[in-house]
């Protein structure tokens, strides 16, 4: 599909970054660039959030490369949204609804589908009206403004009542969840989450780890369906290695909630690997991304290991780096080459040691 894209500097340091970031993004969605359009503005328009001026200079690019859809890179008010869409005559999506529509894309398991659909319609049940807008320019009138505020409302039901429905069956979800989670708790099994910057590698670092064959791509948001499974590692026993859903800036709340269910085996784990991509300029911005995230989810306070892949790339060696407590805080890995991975699985059996450990003790300290 042919594309217009807009993107908004802000004045951020890292707007070059997140331009990047936003033309991957629109790229993994099947997008066909026809040109860009750079916008800079100390605060967003209320109108259009890009301003008049550059509305109108949008206009005729749209006329010059007639684009089937235009991708802004921030974040619109259904308002802005619709009025774009008048102004340029083509459908606008905001970033929030390109990342859902890639969502929606990559979803492979029935609970993936059930997160992006339940996602997508708190998205668009902010946006009903600009799905009647043939019933907005209609002022009065026998038998008009009835059936219009009826329909809406109708939908704004409908809706709601799909919702309602999709929150109970990923209720059924979060429940089976934690019956299996109950059950390696009994069994006393440690369970690992990679977590990290979408296109980290985390599913490359998965795989090397447990031999699986999880979908992996060099792409934004290839894995959006946790997968566990179970391996052997010498001086820490049976681990359960989760791999999850990536993380990315500005992660749109409804997508937050919505897959509360999947970023529960991260809340739950024992000990997160937190996967960097070593090469990236951005990395020291996106390890506080995904921390920020995890404070949200409340897995803020599990023990981490920082991993650093992708060390082919980046020109590192591999090798495991303690804080100054002594505690193992930075392996240097690359998943793609399988270099360090001897150096990760013993940093995961001491974190394991040292949880039983703890466990141990916690469970022998005798009531005064």
């Amino acid at each position: 599909m042919r594309a217009l894209i807009i993107t908004v500097d802000m004045g951020e340091p890292d707007y070059e970054a997140h331009a990047e970031e936003f033309h991957m993004l629109a790229e993994g969605a099947g997008a066909q660039i026809v040109e860009t359009l750079k916008v800079r503005r100390a605060r967003p328009d209320a109108a259009h959030f890009i301003g008049s001026g550059k509305v109108e200079e949008a206009a005729l690019l749209v006329q010059a490369t007639q684009p089937e859809v235009i991708l802004v890179d921030q974040a619109l008010s259904p308002a802005q949204q619709r009025n774009l869409e008048r102004a340029l005559k083509v459908r606008v999506v905001d970033r929030v609804s390109l990342i859902l529509d890639i969502f929606a894309l990559r979803a492979k398991s029935h609970e993936g589908k059930l997160q992006v659909e339940l996602a997508q319609l708190q998205h668009l049940s902010t946006r009903l009206t600009r799905m009647w807008t043939h019933l907005e320019r209609q002022q009065g009138g026998i038998g008009i403004r009835g059936p219009g505020e009826s329909q809406l409302e109708l939908d704004r039901r409908m809706i709601g009542a799909k919702v309602k429905v999709l929150r109970e069956r990923l209720a059924r979800v979060q429940r089976q969840r934690a019956t299996q989670r109950r059950s390696r708790a009994r069994g006393k099994t440690f369970s690992v989450s990679l977590v990290g910057y979408t296109n980290a590698g985390k599913s490359t670092l998965f795989n090397a780890l447990t031999r699986a064959g999880a979908y992996a791509a060099d792409q934004l948001f290839a894995t959006l369906d946790t997968t566990t499974r179970r391996i052997w590692i010498e001086g820490a026993g049976q681990v359960v290695v989760s791999d999850t859903v990536g993380f990315i800036r500005d992660l749109p709340p409804t997508l937050i909630a919505a897959f509360r269910a999947t970023l529960e085996e991260t809340v739950h784990a024992d000990l997160l690997l937190h996967v960097v991509d070593a090469a990236s300029p951005q990395r020291d911005e996106q390890i506080m991304e995904v921390d920020k995230v995890l404070e949200d989810i409340g897995a803020d306070k599990i023990p981490r290991i920082l991993v650093y892949n992708k060390i082919d790339l980046a020109g590192y060696e591999p090798r495991v780096e303690r804080d100054e407590h002594g505690t193992i805080a930075r392996v240097f890995v690359s998943a793609l080459t399988r270099s360090g991975l001897e150096g990760l699985r013993g940093a995961v059996a001491e974190s394991a040691q040292i949880a039983g450990n703890n466990a141990f003790n916690v469970e022998n300290i005798q009531p005064e």
